[in-house]
């Protein structure tokens, strides 16, 4: 199979699909691999090193859409690189198409088949393709927070960890997951006082079990949400239902009465963000305010760290993206059901359900679609 990396041309998006090594991967199995030039400059991956690796340098991203078989990149295709995805070609990235309903409609009217990483799964229901970013956003949104709460940036004034005498910031994690789970390590490392707000009670445990009293752990509901939220410095939105629209869980009338300089970061924002006051920002400009309080909304977050973050996501996607190209789509995504479960346009369809219900277009069984 011919595999395209094109560059990723969002803000300061400067990680790519493959290292040098993920490239010697594809070559080996008996793939060419197509790289544009200059792809991993950014974190330090020259062409030379793809070009040791097996990998045939292109000049631009024109000539690998028009080549290659399958795309294989980290973010969703901007508008400029949707016009030049061909019928039957894959596409094997990120998508977060609940909150994207101008994509949606490009990739379906492309013809493409899109197969997106945050939707595949692994045997025990988790999101494996997603989980590493996650981990990345998780542990950045503190430094993020941290940043933010500082005067000169618009914030509060808090040291997250205080000083002794002095109280410590309150940091309030709204969604137990991934994310959740690595924002409250690095809290409770830095020395804030954490809250985590969660609502599987399996996962209550979990999470009571690993940070035992450095965090304090409480159930969901709307009454322990807001209450806390007023209280907080600092506020993490990390929840997720896997495809689907984020479920907003902070109002803005709760906004307006927040401490003054609070800083609210959701990571959720790929989804359509968690907080009601959320829209999507950049690195270029990352954060606003919406009565008094910052908000940092960036939708490539692990971008800012985009060598570990390249690696990190290789590690992940690879296996998939060899056996989609070992065996040709077909079969692998019907050998595959945690594969399947990624597969969000077909033939100008919908084929994942909380996609299809979050933007109200009509579901497709990808079974049906493929046989």
């Amino acid at each position: 199979m011919i595999i395209g990396i094109p560059k990723e041309i969002k803000d300061h998006e400067y990680r790519c699909a493959i290292t040098p090594s993920g490239a010697r991967e594809l070559v080996s199995a008996g793939h060419q691999v197509l790289v544009e030039k200059s792809l991993g400059l950014g974190i330090d991956y020259s062409d030379e090193q793809y070009e040791n690796a097996g990998a045939k340098i292109v000049s631009s991203a024109k000539e690998i859409y028009e080549k290659s078989e399958m795309i294989f990149k980290v973010k969703e295709p901007q508008k400029s690189e949707c016009a030049m995805i061909r019928k039957n070609q894959i596409i094997f990235s990120y998508l977060h198409l609940a909150a994207e309903p101008d994509l949606t409609k490009m990739l379906m009217n492309s013809g493409c088949i899109a197969i997106a990483f945050e939707t595949v799964t692994a045997n025990d229901k988790s999101l494996p393709l997603l989980a590493p970013m996650s981990e990345v956003a998780g542990k950045l949104s503190i430094q993020a927070g941290a940043r933010s709460l500082e005067k000169s940036q618009g914030g509060r004034g808090v040291l997250l960890g205080g000083v002794p005498g002095v109280d410590k910031a309150k940091v309030v994690i709204i969604g137990g997951g991934v994310a959740g789970t690595n924002a409250a390590k690095v809290a409770i490392g830095i020395g804030a006082d954490v809250i985590v707000l969660e609502k599987s009670l399996a996962r209550i445990r979990y999470l009571c079990d690993i940070f035992n009293n450095s965090a304090t752990i409480l159930y969901a509901s709307i009454e322990n949400i807001e209450k806390n939220v007023l209280d907080a410095d600092l506020v993490i939105g990390s929840v997720l239902i896997p495809g689907a629209t984020a479920p907003k869980l902070v109002s803005s009338k709760t906004v307006k009465k927040m401490k003054k300089g609070a800083v609210m970061v959701d990571i959720s924002i790929d989804q359509g963000g968690c907080f009601e006051t959320s829209r999507p920002t950049s690195h270029s400009n990352p954060t606003y305010e919406v009565d008094g309080i910052i908000h940092y909304c960036v939708t490539n977050m692990p971008g800012a760290v985009a060598r570990t973050s390249t690696q990190a996501l290789e590690n992940s996607t690879l296996p998939f993206a060899l056996a989609i190209a070992n065996k040709g789509y077909k079969k692998a995504l019907g050998e595959d059901k945690n594969l399947l479960a990624g597969l969000n346009i077909y033939a100008g369809k919908v084929t994942h359900e909380q996609v299809a219900n979050s933007l109200n277009h009509h579901y497709f069984d990808p079974i049906e679609e493929l046989l």
